[in-house]
C-alpha cells in the first residue's frame, strides 16, 4: 500500500514525511550533545560534534551509494580526459559536491550557536527559498527552464521571506546573543547561502536539460555528489588538523577532537547517521520530477523547518531545553500560509506530472553512457 508512481504527490509526501523524521533526529542530537555536562549531556564542544557527525553523515551516504552502485550516472554525452571517458555530467556534479561540503559543516555550525534549533532552520530555509526562486528566474531567462511558475508559488515565497526577516528585524537576542552582531554567525550563514545557491542552481541545470526520453538519474546524481562531498571534507579536514597543533581556535579543537576524542564519540557519530539519511530525502524532493526549482525548494525548505519546530519542543519537553519565543511561532505562522499556497499549486504540477509521463512513455528509448 505505499507503492507509488515516480512524480506522484504521493512520492513527495512519502518523501517529506522521511526527510521530517530525519531531521528531527539530527535537530534534538545537535542540541543534546553539546549540552552542558554540568546539567547532565554530553558537553561536546561545536567542533568535535562537527567532526562525529559528520563522519557518521558522510559514512552511512557513501555506504548506500557505493553498494548500490549510484556513482554511475546515465547519459547521452561523454568526455574523454586522457584515459578516461565518463559521462559530460560529472564536469559539473563534482562542483556540486564540493557545494555540498561546505553545506554539510556549517548546518551543524548553525545549529551550534545559540540559538533555538527552530531560529536556525527558518534563517537558513527561508534563505533558500528564495534562492530557489531567483534559479528559477535564471534559468527561464535562459531558456533552460520550460515551465512557468504559478503565481500562488511567489505568493508562497513572499511569505518564507516575511519568515526568514522576522527574527533579524525583531532584533531578538536569546540568551543575550545577537545573531546579526556575532561575525562568526554571519560568516556561516552566508558561506551556507552561497553554497546552496551554486547547488541549487546545478540540480536544476541537470534536471531541466535531461532530453525527452532519458530518465531523470536522480540517484546517479546523489552518487557522484557525495563521493565528491567527501573527498573534498576529507581533503579540508587533513589540512586543518595538520595546521591546527599550536594554532590555537577552531583548527586546534578540530585536531583535539581527533588526538583525545570525547568519550561519547562513538554515539555522535551514530547520532550523524540521521543527517546522512536526511541528505537522501533532500536532493529526491530538489530534483522531484515535474516541479520547478521554486515548487520543490518550498517543500524542501518548509519540510525541514517543521521538523525544525518539532526538535525544539521535543528538546524543550523532553530535555528542559528552551521553549520557542514569540518570534518562533510568528515565523512558523507565516511558513505555513506558504504551505497553504503550496498545496494549491501541488495540485497543478500532479496533473502536469501525469501528462509528462505519458510523453515519457510514449517517446523512443535512448541509448545512455555510464548506465550499469
Amino acid at each position: 500500500m505505499f507503492r507509488t508512481e515516480e512524480g506522484s504527490s504521493g512520492r513527495l509526501l512519502q518523501l517529506c514525511v522521511a526527510y521530517f523524521a530525519f531531521y528531527a533526529v539530527t535537530g534534538v542530537a545537535v542540541k543534546y550533545f553539546q549540552g552542558s555536562a554540568g546539567a547532565g549531556f554530553p558537553g561536546m564542544a561545536g567542533m568535535e560534534f562537527l567532526l562525529y557527525s559528520t563522519l557518521g553523515g558522510a559514512g552511512i551516504a557513501l555506504a548506500v551509494v557505493l553498494a548500490r552502485g549510484w556513482f554511475r550516472v546515465r547519459s547521452e554525452h561523454s568526455v574523454t580526459l586522457g584515459p578516461f571517458t565518463f559521462p559530460r555530467e560529472i564536469l559539473y556534479i563534482v562542483p556540486s559536491g564540493v557545494c555540498t561540503a561546505v553545506v554539510i559543516p556549517t548546518t551543524t555550525l548553525m545549529y551550534s550557536l545559540p540559538i533555538s534549533v527552530m531560529v536556525a532552520m527558518v534563517m537558513m530555509r527561508g534563505s533558500v527559498i528564495v534562492i530557489s526562486r531567483v534559479v528559477d528566474a535564471v534559468q527561464a531567462r535562459q531558456g533552460i527552464l520550460k515551465k512557468k511558475v504559478y503565481a500562488v508559488e511567489d505568493l508562497a515565497v513572499a511569505f518564507a521571506l516575511g519568515a526568514v526577516s522576522i527574527e533579524p528585524l525583531a532584533g531578538s537576542r536569546e540568551g543575550g546573543f545577537d545573531f546579526m552582531q556575532s561575525r562568526a554567525a554571519v560568516t556561516i550563514l552566508g558561506s551556507y547561502i552561497a553554497a546552496y545557491a551554486v547547488r541549487i542552481y546545478i540540480m536544476n541545470y541537470y534536471k531541466n536539460t535531461r532530453p525527452r526520453g532519458m530518465p531523470l538519474d536522480n540517484r546517479g546524481f546523489f552518487g557522484v555528489e557525495q563521493i565528491a562531498a567527501s573527498v573534498a571534507m576529507a581533503l579540508v579536514g587533513v589540512a586543518v588538523f595538520a595546521a591546527g597543533a599550536g594554532a590555537g581556535g577552531p583548527a586546534e579543537a578540530f585536531r583535539g577532537a581527533v588526538l583525545e576524542p570525547h568519550p561519547m564519540w562513538p554515539w555522535a557519530v551514530l547520532a550523524g547517521t540521521a543527517y546522512g539519511m536526511v541528505a537522501f530525502f533532500s536532493v529526491f524532493i530538489f530534483m522531484f520530477q515535474g516541479r520547478t526549482a521554486t515548487f520543490a525548494g518550498l517543500v524542501n525548505r518548509l519540510t525541514s523547518l517543521v521538523a525544525g519546530t518539532a526538535a525544539t519542543l521535543i528538546f524543550a519537553a523532553s530535555f528542559g531545553g528552551r521553549w520557542p519565543g514569540w518570534t518562533d511561532w510568528a515565523s512558523l505562522a507565516l511558513i505555513l500560509v506558504s504551505v497553504a499556497f503550496l498545496t494549491v499549486a501541488e495540485r497543478r504540477r500532479s496533473a502536469e506530472a501525469v501528462v509528462e509521463r505519458a510523453r515519457a512513455v510514449a517517446a523512443p528509448v535512448r541509448t545512455t553512457v555510464g548506465a550499469p
